[in-house]
């Protein structure tokens, strides 16, 4: 029995992990909101699984999904947490400090806290400042800000980029027409 009860602290105990990482130029969240249609836990495992109409807050992010796993292994670092979010499709955004939105969405978005790296895969795209790119799959290492993008091996669609210009303002101003 307690065992049992061991294992039913371990569920909660990864949402308070996952509060406890805050990015160092954000301030820390009080709390994580979850709410879901249904919840479901695999405690042999350490998975938390949130199914329907999925939406989790914490601080500056936000991650709307059809299905939400969050899985704690010894193996994936300090904070343990790698939340899997599919739908059709899943999406996450997050503020950046210079008040734009990051926001990236996939069949599958993977999210490692502790690495602060997204992995979108399937019909991924990713828009930030403006700029857009969409393709079969994309790697996002947030702290080193490196995105890389890759076609499906069986595609003929390429990766596509759009790039908006930073203020077309600035250069009317300098006395171009």
């Amino acid at each position: 029995m307690t065992n049992k009860f061991t294992h039913l602290l371990i569920i909660p105990s990864l949402f308070i992990a996952f509060a406890s990482f805050a990015e160092n130029t954000a301030p820390p969240a009080d709390q994580v909101s979850i709410r879901a249609d249904k919840q479901l836990a695999q405690l042999k495992d350490n998975i938390g699984i949130f199914e329907k109409n999925v939406e989790i807050i914490h601080g500056n992010r936000r991650i709307k999904a059809d299905r939400l796993e969050v899985h704690e292994r010894e193996d994936l670092g300090d904070n343990k947490q790698l939340l899997v979010a599919t739908g059709s499709p899943a999406y996450f955004e997050e503020k950046q400090t210079d008040g734009t939105v990051m926001s990236a969405s996939a069949d599958e978005v993977r999210y490692d806290v502790a690495k602060r790296y997204l992995t979108l895969i399937g019909d991924a795209q990713i828009t930030q400042a403006g700029q857009k790119i969409n393709a079969k799959s994309i790697t996002y290492d947030m702290d080193q800000q490196l995105i890389s993008a890759e076609k499906g091996a069986s595609s003929n669609d390429r990766v596509h980029t759009i790039l908006v210009p930073v203020n077309s303002n600035k250069t009317k101003s300098k006395g171009q027409p």
